[in-house]
């Protein structure tokens, strides 16, 4: 291939600014506690941070609410504080990918605000307005995905508004040329601060049927396929219907060819698109001839159990899928999801480490997972997660997967001077940055090895991939370059089990250090929990 992009032989972090590190003593994490920690984030080894949102923002949904796409919630601070930080973040050879909101705006946006203050303002048409069905209630059965109706009724218009998700966030009518117009220069306005790219929430949701026709039932009600693995009981009512007329429309795609268009203006910008859909859909994100999203998010390995034999099926069936060209990528956890070492176990967790960072594509690493973070419990006073105080079932709702980075093991672990905003949980002392940095067998220790081997050895981040057979909890694959070769053999399972190949090799990183640089022959024995990046010879 051409010599690749920064983005597709780059690492990504995603940190939920929340939670990264407090410099003013509220308890919140801000932009300067970002700049303060880069160092760290260059010594790790990614190359890019994704960071949640911090426009400005009533906070109905932790930012994912925005009222304006062209500030900062002083929580966070200022528009300097963020120039300050992607400056420091250059310097430091890191590049900058910011949340985009694109499907809706909070209530509280000044396009609502005025489109909701008549029927003929001239925003109106700027958002989903309907009126009532015959005889009263919502126009159609459209569901929301944060439970009940989708519709909420303005009074004093005497319409109803659609909102995909929380009532306080209506969602922005994407038919409308001057809807996108102004979010294309939402767009432009951080490139020109020097953003090197997007994250772009819940793209498949941006283009609702024109005729608001109702969707289907949905059979069975598989939780399997509810897209957000939260902590939740028993199933949300959206399962209800199939959203076949509110998501993954045909004319989304247009939609998609044109943000491209905008992001190309500048050079090297880059958008990856959260997309929870099944992957022969997904991959059509790629768009026509790569005039889509750079990355259509790939959350495979979220969804589906710690399986060997599932992951391996998973992992053939997306390469097979992906259009001529397109550029792969995976990722373990997220702000949405319960992390990876909580899903599988800290031992498990370190296999997973040389998963993510083998496979051919762009891995994005959530914060904390390299220090091997775990949900924290919340007692019913702490929770935080506006989803989860809306609704009596949702018990902590995201909040696990959200506490503070855990920096030290001091009592605030680092993290802040104050109260921190979600608790720290009962194992700071040890599963932390300071304890881990220099200790030669931590889960920390072993990812920056990873992240150092990775970007040291193009064929891991660009080489090929070839599957290896395998059974039972054993999962193998070869990646190839021009010339070399690295043969990644992982145990799935807690009980030994040996990996027949063909080759031979030398050890160069292991989930179990004293592997490293013993030879191995074509009968590998892997410990349980074990895994092994294998340099091989010839």
């Amino acid at each position: 291939m051409m010599k690749p992009l920064w983005w597709q032989c780059g690492v990504i972090y995603q940190i939920y600014p929340r939670s990264f590190q407090d410099t003013d003593g509220d308890g919140v994490g801000d932009l300067n506690g970002i700049t303060r920690r880069l160092d760290y984030l260059q010594w790790l080894g990614v190359d890019a941070v994704w960071i949640s949102p911090i426009f400005p923002s009533p906070m109905a949904d932790f930012g994912y609410d925005v009222s304006d796409y062209t500030g900062i919630h002083p929580l966070f601070g200022t528009l300097d504080d963020f120039d300050h930080l992607v400056n420091e973040a250059h310097a430091r050879d890191l590049r900058v990918i910011l949340d985009w909101v694109p499907n809706h705006t909070s209530d509280q946006h000044p396009w609502f605000i005025e489109a909701r203050s008549s029927r003929d303002n001239p925003k109106r048409d700027w958002y989903l307005w309907r009126d009532p069905a015959p005889g009263g209630g919502p126009p159609n059965n459209w569901l929301s995905v944060f439970g009940g109706s989708a519709w909420e009724l303005d009074e004093k218009t005497s319409q109803y508004y659609y909102h995909a998700f929380l009532k306080e966030q209506p969602d922005l009518n994407w038919r409308n040329w001057d809807v996108r117009e102004a979010m294309y220069d939402t767009l432009r306005f951080w490139m020109e601060r020097g953003v090197d790219g997007f994250r772009a929430d819940v793209i498949w949701h941006l283009i609702k049927d024109e005729e608001y026709r109702d969707n289907p039932p949905h059979p069975g009600h598989s939780s399997d396929e509810w897209p957000y693995r939260e902590h939740v009981p028993g199933q949300w009512p959206y399962q209800d219907l199939i959203p076949f007329y509110t998501t993954d429309r045909p004319e989304v795609h247009e939609v998609i060819a044109e943000i491209r268009q905008v992001l190309d203006e500048y050079p090297e910008r880059m958008m990856v698109g959260e997309i929870y859909l099944p992957v022969e859909k997904l991959v059509a994100y790629y768009g026509k001839e790569r005039a889509g999203l750079h990355l259509p998010f790939n959350f495979e390995l979220v969804r589906m159990s710690w399986n060997a034999r599932m992951i391996d099926r998973v992992i053939d069936k997306y390469e097979a899928a992906l259009p001529d060209g397109a550029w792969p990528n995976w990722v373990l956890g997220n702000h949405d999801n319960s992390r990876i070492a909580t899903d599988i176990g800290p031992e498990q967790a370190r296999v997973a480490a040389i998963l993510l960072l083998t496979l051919r594509g762009t891995p994005t690493l959530y914060y904390g997972d390299e220090v091997g973070m775990t949900d924290v419990d919340i007692p019913p006073d702490r929770v935080q997660d506006p989803v989860a105080k809306n609704r009596s079932d949702a018990g902590p709702g995201r909040d696990p997967e959200r506490t503070p980075m855990r920096w030290d093991a001091s009592e605030k672990a680092g993290f802040t001077e104050g109260e921190p905003w979600l608790p720290l949980g009962d194992d700071v002392d040890t599963v932390n940055v300071a304890t881990e940095r220099d200790d030669p067998s931590s889960i920390l220790t072993l990812y920056r090895r990873l992240l150092a081997f990775r970007r040291a050895e193009a064929t891991l981040s660009v080489g090929g991939y070839a599957p290896v057979e395998t059974e039972g909890d054993l999962l193998g694959y070869v990646r190839t370059g021009d010339d070399t070769r690295f043969l990644v053999a992982l145990n799935l399972g807690d009980t030994p089990a040996a990996l027949s190949f063909n080759g031979a090799g030398t050890v160069e990183i292991g989930t179990h250090a004293d592997r490293e640089g013993t030879e191995v022959g074509s009968e590998i024995e892997l410990r349980g929990d074990e895994g092994l990046v294998v340099r091989l010879r010839g």
